[in-house]
């Protein structure tokens, strides 16, 4: 129809149209049906997770073998995470140790099991949450992690946190509060209040392997779990009441 004026294509149209109508079609579609979605739903998901919300299988996929950093070398087992992909509650320690190298899950050695003490006293199960470190790959003989590794690996641990949606996390220890919050304050002055992160509450507490090593300061841990409790809805016993 080049050439055509603006009056004979509305003619051609028409004429087409009621070609069309007389084979019985009543209407056409201007473009397919939306699911239906409510605009808060649409709104929020877009707002924080953007418009499509990656699974945690495919961060796993894209981490394949990971060698983005020196660490990859030398693992045994690159240590992704464990747990409910939809818990409520996601726990972030700092990197993988012997053990966890070895079998390829976060916190199962000693450290692991008073971690597995805290979340039953919390009122969850161990499968109920998401457990994860910053670093997926163990440092040689657990040294701090270093500023490449941090680099190379803390993006994969926020598309977990994006990825779980929880609704309130508990980071552990120093290093892994220090990093997820981006600051170098001590873990003295992070722990007892609620940051955000990426819209998310985060709790910041004591390692289960510091209070291996100082059993005294685990009413310190108890005083910050409570809180978490309190914000998930969970029965919280008495402040002196620790189980």
């Amino acid at each position: 129809m080049t050439g055509d004026t603006p009056r004979e294509v509305i003619a051609s149209l028409r004429r087409y149209l009621e070609e069309v109508r007389e084979t019985g079609v009543e209407g056409l579609p201007l473009a397919a049906p939306a699911p239906s979605v409510s605009a808060a739903e649409a709104s929020s998901a877009s707002a924080v997770f953007g418009d499509a919300r990656e699974t945690l299988d495919d961060i796993r996929r894209e981490m394949g073998g990971c060698h983005r950093c020196a660490l990859g070398a030398g693992r045994t087992n690159l240590v992704f995470g464990v747990g409910n992909p939809a818990a409520r509650l996601m726990i972030i320690g700092e990197a993988p140790g012997r053990d966890e190298d070895l079998r390829g899950e976060p916190f199962v050695g000693e450290a692991g099991q008073l971690l597995t003490k805290i979340i039953e006293a919390m009122g969850f199960a161990r499968e109920d949450v998401y457990i994860c470190n910053v670093l997926k790959c163990r440092p040689p003989h657990n040294r701090d992690p270093a500023s490449a590794e941090i680099e190379a690996c803390s993006s994969f641990m926020l598309r977990q946190v994006k990825a779980v949606a929880p609704e309130a996390i508990l980071a552990l220890g120093t290093f892994a509060a220090q990093t997820i919050l981006g600051t170098k304050e001590p873990i003295s002055r992070l722990r007892g209040r609620f940051h955000d992160y990426h819209g998310i509450p985060l709790m910041p507490t004591l390692h289960p392997a510091f209070l291996l090593r100082n059993p005294e300061r685990k009413r310190d841990v108890w005083d910050d779990v409570r809180q978490v409790m309190g914000l998930l809805g969970k029965e919280v016993p008495g402040k002196g009441d620790r189980r």
